[in-house]
């Protein structure tokens, strides 16, 4: 038995600051209408894709700032692409910037949501893991001030029924870390789906530069092995705005193994027949948490 999902890991070049939301909404629905034309099913988009990426600079006018954030999903601007995936009954995943009030507060997010094949959205998820920094560097070649821009997300980690499997997902800095894995494998999680903007420069650490294409990789593939589950990763590729970003977008079985990367520095489709039940000998098997987990000892080690 197989319960095969084509899905299309769809990588997107630069978003210049002069392009508009409905330029960007068009660029989406012509790789969504791509990934259709191919069998797929599902479509994953990067991070905050429907414009640049504006932590890279900074900015002291909130408004300007206000003015990246989507006050609505969908809005009057975005509703096209859910229409056109309802048409085509292909679903998406869409990282964007969000704008919010809770609680008598505004509040700003880092986010993604989980659309369905009848365009229905079923899932969101709020960034956890904000990396850079709060205050302005001025002697840095750009910026990385998520920190300064969003607030931490409040809807944790979490996965749904989507798609004919367990779909949970994360951003970007996210997939650096262990417990983002764990806490969706420890929920059954078959597909994490992840986009990303990652420059290929450390201003802080440019000892690092030559490693960030490896320990991009090498965070995915090892999440997908210890957690038994797919693991698809959105890039923001090639010069935006001075800022050179990675790229390399991927498609990561349960085993570990690459299946599929982006070969280009602009919008590109990555296909691949992702097989759910690749994931039964890790989570039955090699890597069953209920079999292999000694909780009462960890509990009497913490106790000492």
């Amino acid at each position: 038995m197989s319960r095969l999902i084509t899905i299309a890991v769809s990588q997107m070049g630069p978003v210049p600051l002069e392009q508009t939301r409905p330029e960007v909404v068009a660029r989406l629905i012509g790789l969504l209408r791509e990934a259709s034309a191919q069998g797929c099913e599902l479509v994953l988009f990067p991070e905050c894709c429907l414009t640049a990426f504006f932590p890279h600079w900074f900015i002291e006018d909130q408004s300007e700032i206000d003015s990246f954030f989507e006050r609505e999903m969908p809005s009057p601007v975005t509703q096209p692409l859910f229409d056109e995936a309802r048409r085509l009954k292909v679903g998406f995943c869409l990282g964007y910037a969000e704008i919010v009030e809770e609680k008598g507060v505004i509040r700003r997010y880092n986010s993604s949501l989980l659309v369905e094949r009848d365009g229905r959205i079923v899932g969101k998820h709020r960034k956890i893991h904000l990396p850079g920094h709060k205050e302005h560097r001025p002697q840095n070649p750009f910026q990385n001030l998520e920190k300064r821009y969003f607030d931490v997300g409040n809807l944790g980690f979490q996965v749904w029924n989507a798609f004919g499997g367990i779909v949970g997902m994360c951003i970007c800095n996210d997939r650096r870390w262990a417990e983002t894995y764990r806490v969706l494998g420890l929920q059954g999680v078959e597909i994490v789906l992840l986009g990303y903007n990652t420059p290929m420069e450390i201003p802080e650490y440019p000892e690092l530069n030559p490693l960030v294409g490896f320990h991009n990789q090498l965070s995915m593939q090892a999440g997908a092995y210890q957690n038994g589950t797919w693991v698809l990763g959105a890039a923001k590729t090639g010069c935006e705005e001075g800022v050179e970003q990675l790229g390399e977008s991927c498609m990561i079985a349960p085993s570990g193994e690459i299946r599929a990367v982006a070969k280009t520095n602009h919008d590109e489709l990555i296909v691949h027949a992702c097989d759910l039940d690749e994931t039964i000998p890790y989570k039955e098997g090699l890597l069953n948490f209920e079999m292999n987990r000694r909780v009462e000892y960890y509990q009497l080690i913490t106790q000492q």
